[in-house]
């Protein structure tokens, strides 16, 4: 951020100050000419500065924001006195002898390892012939499984087959009594009502014999009318002779 602020030369004032007056904490001078001389000069130095410095611009600028550094770790300071103890080759450890229990652990755990690890692989097999066995089992239920889903299909299918064909011939034999027994039955009516009927129409005259038919219709009516002819003929002329007999009479 800048910040601009006029103000005065305040550095060289305060220069010009402590060279006048002296810090407190110097040795004054002795000698009162050269303190007379040095404030003639300065008052000299600070009148110029002062008139041809009257006024100046600073500018600044703030730092960016910086992280706190790290906490250096502590270190305490070391106390006491350093001391040192040579020791020979083979006097604390003996590699050889020291190394046969961690040889017979290390021996002992890889064989253990390896012994669990075939156990495991043994395990893994027999689960995987016990699952072979048992998937060769399932396959085996589930085809006597379709086999005997097929069989009762078919079974099923006959059965609806057989019921049809059996509904059928019910049907018609059921049909074949209901014929039988309407022709019994009209039969039965049939035989009181034929005769009945024939003499019926055999009285109305639909039934007749041709001969006695025709004698009937034609030869019948033809001899009255004969008979009829000559008894009128016969009739007129015995009037006739009757009048003619009379009318001799008369005369």
């Amino acid at each position: 951020m800048w910040q601009k602020a006029p103000q005065k030369n305040l550095g060289l004032l305060s220069l010009c100050n402590i060279l006048y007056k002296g810090p407190s904490n110097l040795t004054k001078p002795s000698h009162k000419s050269q303190k007379s001389l040095a404030h003639v000069y300065f008052r000299d130095v600070l009148g110029r500065a002062e008139r041809s410095h009257s006024d100046v611009s600073v500018e600044c600028q703030t730092d960016m924001f910086l992280d706190k550094p790290a906490t250096p770790l502590f270190i305490p300071a070391k106390t006491g006195q350093d001391a040192a103890t040579q020791i020979e080759e083979g006097e604390l450890f003996d590699f050889d002898v020291e190394v046969q229990p961690m040889l017979q652990v290390l021996e002992g755990k890889t064989i253990e390892q390896a012994l669990l690890e075939v156990l495991e692989e043994e395990e893994l097999a027999s689960l995987r012939a016990q699952q072979q066995a048992f998937k060769e089992i399932r396959d085996a239920e589930l085809v006597e499984v379709q086999r005997l889903e097929e069989r009762e299909r078919c079974l099923r299918v006959e059965k609806e087959n057989r019921i049809k064909q059996q509904k059928a011939v019910l049907e018609k034999e059921k049909e074949t009594a209901d014929k039988i027994a309407a022709r019994a039955f009209a039969q039965q009516y049939l035989s009181d009502l034929l005769p009945s009927v024939y003499s019926n129409l055999k009285d109305c005259g639909y039934f007749y014999d041709p001969v006695h038919r025709d004698i009937e219709t034609g030869f019948l009516p033809w001899l009255m009318e004969e008979v009829t002819n000559t008894l009128e003929e016969k009739k007129m002329f015995l009037l006739t002779n009757q009048r003619f007999e009379s009318f001799q009479m008369k005369e």
